[in-house]
């Protein structure tokens, strides 16, 4: 038997009977999907510590069980001792299976653990159907050991769906148990 996350169960079993009710959609190809969860976190600090970055990989790909790649500096900048080429950043991108995986993680671990949680904001949408939200410390996962951390740093989460509108992703990342504070767009 072919193991499936419990959230790609959810989707399929709870969620797209749900939006083919709230939106109005007669074919099931119509209901947006949940495409892919891009993690970005940006590492300024290592312009004059090239270790950091190291570590943020190692960080990164602990977090989302997938190995990230570092990303470099595509112009320098001088006010900011930066060279064309340099490690700036760290990235990973989620499809399939692991994707829902860390979705599940990330809404039943990781979320309930950030200081003063009052749900998240619903202002990340780009018009394009796809979210993003940052996340101020990485420590929130539990995948991080504590005694191992050099810096706190944040992180950007991108959740990339197929649907046309921002309403349309709203209510599937609702539906998926995102929980946003704000509860205007439904």
């Amino acid at each position: 038997m072919k193991y499936v996350a419990e959230y790609k169960k959810k989707y399929f079993e709870e969620v797209c009977p749900a939006l083919m009710e709230k939106l109005g959609y007669k074919n099931k190809i119509q209901i947006p999907k949940l495409e892919k969860i891009c993690i970005n976190q940006r590492v300024g600090a290592a312009v004059t510590d090239k270790k950091l970055i190291d570590k943020s990989v190692e960080e990164i790909s602990a977090i989302s069980g997938h190995k990230a790649v570092p990303t470099f500096a595509k112009k320098s900048v001088s006010n900011f001792k930066l060279r064309q080429g340099m490690p700036i950043g760290v990235r990973v991108t989620l499809r399939g299976e692991s994707m829902y995986e860390f979705l599940q993680r990330f809404i039943s671990i990781a979320l309930p653990r950030v200081r003063d949680f009052k749900g998240i904001n619903d202002k990340g949408f780009d018009g394009r159907g796809n979210y993003t939200m940052g996340i101020t410390e990485q420590i929130i996962f539990p995948e991080i050991d504590l005694d191992k951390i050099t810096k706190i740093n944040g992180m950007d989460i991108t959740f990339v769906t197929t649907a046309k509108t921002d309403h349309e992703a709203f209510v599937l990342l609702k539906e998926m148990g995102l929980p946003f504070k704000n509860k205007n767009q439904e």
